[in-house]
């Protein structure tokens, strides 16, 4: 596992894998072994049921704005109720990826990324004025190390960035009107992809902190300062060597022509045969090294593109409504480990613990088992307990109860949840 910047909420263990180490850590007596794998599936069973829910609802919210959507719409919406299922998408999504342990990226962090150098040499410019909401959000965040090659692959330079793990995107562009009256339409919307006033969603993973401005649907490529001049330096060079060697007779020819209609000589200047081929060839030589300085230009510019696509071709993971899918999956995955550290580390102590024994313990377990710090989520997940009716709390200390007591508890909430005795009859 690569080394945290600092402690973070994430549990970079699968879910079967964690109940597994809580089973082989010897702490459960033989006979809580299986009660207590039956639980897990229980919990994991009622997060899975909950979380469907969430799905549904994020499904619904955003069916109105999901480009990539094949199904018809019956109903034509009001803009009060698209304003509503909006918010109502917005709020929902944040409390997927704070579920799923997602940190918000800070303003600060955005404009420390904006002005630091990109690992792939690519200069970056976005019109953050195109949009009307921009929130980013990552998780896990390392200090990595590569080699980097400079000067024509000549030298080779370690580097140490920071770097995320995964990265979410929410993005709304400004409605169709801004577009109109502004000069921002160097941003071309294309059909399934994105349009004005759509809301966009994007998951990538390793991303450079350095690079973040990739992520934004409108960046263009800039050229940066060193490459302009490179290839200035390139033309003025090439350009004195085609003026001396290739137009020398030419010029001559031409600045006595100019004096002459000028009135700066009186000496007349006929142009033969011989001088209009000259003029001829010059002027074709100097066409000719002009575009071939411009597609050089031009092939810089595509090779940075080519790179930044390709960069992003390897680090797009989702798109729309295909990442709150993934997210959802990975939101659930968290609550279930968090609810199952938890009640484990309370059954086999066998007593009353304070929020932050419990804490303190759980954290500790993960640093000797795994060597991983994490900041684990205490007080969601013994909230989650609370819920599930499976530990009791007194005191500000809490008790687990016992294996199968829980497991008689989560059966009946279970149950429950398809209870239509007080349901009215169809007429």
């Amino acid at each position: 596992m690569k080394p945290s910047i600092k402690k973070d909420r994430f549990i970079p263990l699968r879910k079967t894998d964690l109940i597994q180490a809580c089973l082989d850590d010897g702490q459960l007596s033989g006979e809580q072994l299986s009660p207590f794998k039956t639980l897990c599936q229980q919990i994991v069973s009622t997060l899975h049921f909950e979380y469907h829910q969430i799905l549904e609802e994020l499904k619904d919210s955003y069916a109105p704005f999901d480009l990539n959507s094949d199904t018809l719409t019956v109903t034509k919406l009001t803009d009060d109720i698209l304003q509503a299922k909006q918010s109502s998408f917005t709020s929902r999504f944040t409390q997927v990826l704070n579920a799923a342990n997602f940190e918000k990226v800070t303003d600060q962090d955005l404009q420390e990324a904006l002005q630091e150098e990109s690992l792939f040499k690519v200069r970056l410019a976005v019109e953050f004025e195109d949009f009307e909401d921009v929130v980013f959000y990552r998780r896990g965040e390392y200090q990595q190390t590569e080699t980097i090659s400079k000067f024509w692959g000549l030298r080779k330079q370690k580097i140490t960035f920071t770097n995320y793990d995964k990265v979410a995107v929410y993005i709304k562009f400004k409605d169709a009107d801004y577009f109109s009256q502004t000069k921002s339409k160097k941003l071309k919307f294309k059909q399934g992809i994105a349009d004005p006033g759509s809301t966009i969603i994007k998951l990538f993973q390793n991303v450079p902190k350095a690079d973040l401005e990739m992520l934004f649907p409108n960046s263009q490529v800039r050229m940066r300062t060193i490459d302009k001049a490179i290839i200035g330096g390139s033309a003025l060079v090439g350009g004195a060597v085609v003026l001396v060697t290739k137009l020398g007779a030419s010029l001559l020819v031409l600045a006595g022509l100019f004096s002459y209609w000028l009135g700066l000589t009186n000496q007349e200047v006929t142009i033969n045969t011989q001088q209009l081929i000259a003029l001829g060839v010059g002027a074709g030589v100097l066409g000719g090294f002009i575009f071939k300085e411009w597609s050089k230009f031009k092939n810089r510019k595509l090779r940075f593109m080519k790179a930044l696509a390709d960069n992003l071709y390897f680090k797009n993971l989702d798109n729309n409504s295909g990442v709150f899918h993934h997210l959802i999956d990975s939101a659930e995955e968290e609550e279930c480990k968090e609810a199952i550290l938890a009640y484990y580390f309370l059954v086999v102590q066998g007593a009353s613990m304070t929020s932050e024994q419990l804490d303190n313990k759980i954290e500790q377990w993960f640093a000797v088992h795994f060597d991983f710090q994490i900041d684990f989520e205490i007080a969601d997940a013994l909230a989650k307990l609370q819920r599930f009716g499976i530990i009791k709390s007194a005191d500000g200390k809490y008790t687990a109860l016992p294996i199968k007591v829980a497991q008689s508890q989560l059966d009946a909430q279970w149950d429950g949840i398809f209870n239509f005795s007080n349901a009215p009859l169809p007429e």
